[in-house]
């Protein structure tokens, strides 16, 4: 999709300075924003790690704080911004409070349940269909989240070289485990030429 009005366009520039702030605090960068009628709700980033919380995608942190600001489980007349493809917990839980419509960034081909893995949106059995559209600012969000994992696998071969010098050794592959977990560690940028990821991305 090419025409995104320029409200999308700066819901989704929101949900990407959040996802700056997960990267602070050493969360896998996802950011997202809730707006009603063209004001911001609520935002939220990425905070499982630091929350010790696996629910706390920024999906469901955006979330919660919305429904406790607004005094309503259901938020009929609101659309959520997000710049990863949302998972299968979170698609339902946007499901479950009624959204109107959810707009993503870049596709996640492990988790996302938006198209890339399941399409949750699109089952004709639930009892609310939330309408969802993909790739809006796929290009700079899916590029902070390479670099994100970039900057992490440098540190830690960084770290390896530091404890093997001196011994005779060459260092060992970055531990995929060693790696913070968020929503995903991978994620395909439809719009990209190549794909967002070398094949040593660590993977979860």
């Amino acid at each position: 999709m090419s025409d995104w009005s320029p409200q999308d366009e700066h819901a989704m520039r929101i949900a990407l300075d959040q996802a700056q702030n997960a990267w602070l605090v050493g969360e896998v960068p996802v950011g997202a924003v809730i707006m009603r009628e063209g004001q911001v709700i609520a935002t939220g980033y990425n905070r499982p790690i630091t929350t010790h919380d696996p629910t706390a995608h920024a999906e469901m942190v955006a979330l919660r704080h919305a429904a406790q600001l607004l005094e309503n489980y259901r938020l009929p007349e609101c659309e959520l911004y997000v710049t990863l493809e949302p998972c299968a917990m979170c698609a339902m839980a946007l499901m479950h409070a009624r959204f109107k419509r959810v707009v993503f960034a870049a596709t996640d081909p492990k988790t996302g349940a938006a198209g890339s893995v399941i399409d949750l949106f699109a089952q004709g059995q639930l009892n609310h269909h939330t309408e969802v559209q993909g790739g809006l600012m796929a290009d700079a969000c899916g590029q902070v989240l390479r670099d994100f994992f970039a900057e992490r696998r440098a540190q830690q071969k960084a770290e390896r070289l530091l404890a093997n010098s001196g011994a005779d050794a060459s260092p060992e592959p970055v531990d995929d485990d060693a790696i913070p977990a968020g929503e995903a560690t991978e994620v395909q940028v439809s719009s990209l030429p190549q794909s967002p990821y070398s094949p040593d991305t660590p993977q979860t």
